[in-house]
């Protein structure tokens, strides 16, 4: 092998670890919009052709904003959550695609003012993903989970949420 062909060698193989990393932050960001519902965020996430097979393929919407629209109508400020996405196992298929996949652990709590007040749902699920690289970017093209597990409970009253970040902060009132 001649030096120049190490070097291109090389330069691939780097280039491959950037994109996996690349990939690593897209799929961060995604779960970050998704429970901070910054849903301007989550759409940047997402390929303008991105197809979904959520919850066991019993979700399939079709381009952002139909996805987007339906985390507004099943996620209000009330339901708090939390997605993380760990072990990534990321193939390079192509300069411009990939696959991945996540093991998905989550938890949601429905918190005041939530007509499921109370209720708490915790699972895990693995995630497969498409991934596109559009003008230098990662983008999401596909994207669904299978659950692991998933249960239910209701939160006794020793459970409180001291903070969250969707309520607004009562003002302390100060007696003269």
């Amino acid at each position: 092998m001649t030096v120049e062909e190490r070097l291109e060698a090389l330069e691939k193989e780097v280039q491959r670890m950037k994109d996996i990393e690349a990939i690593k932050v897209l799929k961060s960001r995604y779960f970050r919009a998704l429970d901070t519902k910054d849903w301007d965020a989550l759409e940047k996430t997402m390929h303008p052709d991105i197809s979904t097979s959520y919850s066991n393929g019993k979700l399939v919407f079709h381009g952002p904003k139909e996805i987007t629209d339906y985390f507004k109508e099943v996620q209000p400020p009330t339901e708090i959550t939390l997605h993380q996405g760990h072990n990534p196992e990321i193939t390079i298929v192509s300069d411009t695609e990939a696959v991945g996949k996540w093991y998905l652990q989550d938890n949601l709590i429905f918190a005041e003012g939530n007509p499921y007040e109370g209720t708490q749902i915790q699972g895990s699920a693995i995630y497969t993903d498409k991934y596109v690289k559009v003008d230098g970017e990662w983008l999401i093209m596909e994207t669904g989970y299978l659950r692991i597990y998933e249960e239910s409970f209701q939160r006794d009253k020793t459970h409180r949420i001291s903070i969250n970040m969707f309520r607004p902060k009562k003002k302390k009132v100060v007696k003269k």
